[in-house]
């Protein structure tokens, strides 16, 4: 994580919440800091940097997008939605993710976080790529 903050919200956000049928253990790492290997050098698969990934909902510090994490809930927000994409648009493509209760309120949490890492960045087509993120409300 790029701050304390971040780290922090990871882990009172997602700690205990289940991820492929298991609860995902979240703790403070002993170390300040992680060691990348080096351009050429190999590794063993333990680290990875994330820090360019399109997936990455926080790139910009102090970004507005700061002010909506919220924690895991079966009801999701989506943005940058086409004119042309329809709502049946969304519920198929929702639908593999679990049972959709309403347009984008998820049958359980777990569901709404497999879709969320599954369709976040989603290319709708027309130059837009779907944002998944959880609700601060529910529906």
């Amino acid at each position: 994580m790029a701050e304390n903050a971040q780290a922090q919200l990871a882990m009172s956000h997602l700690n205990g919440h289940k991820l492929h049928g298991k609860p995902v253990r979240i703790a403070q790492s002993k170390h300040q800091n992680v060691q990348l290997p080096r351009e050429g050098q190999e590794d063993q698969g333990l680290t990875k940097d994330y820090g360019n990934s399109p997936l990455h909902h926080f790139k910009k510090p102090g970004s507005k997008n700061f002010q909506n994490i919220f924690p895991p809930s079966a009801t999701l927000h989506l943005s940058n939605i086409p004119p042309s994409v329809s709502e049946d648009d969304l519920k198929i493509l929702f639908s593999s993710n679990g049972g959709i209760m309403a347009l984008i309120q998820m049958g359980s949490v777990e569901e709404a976080i497999q879709a969320l890492i599954d369709l976040h960045n989603h290319d709708l087509g027309e130059n837009h790529h779907l944002r998944v993120s959880f609700s601060k409300s529910t529906i």
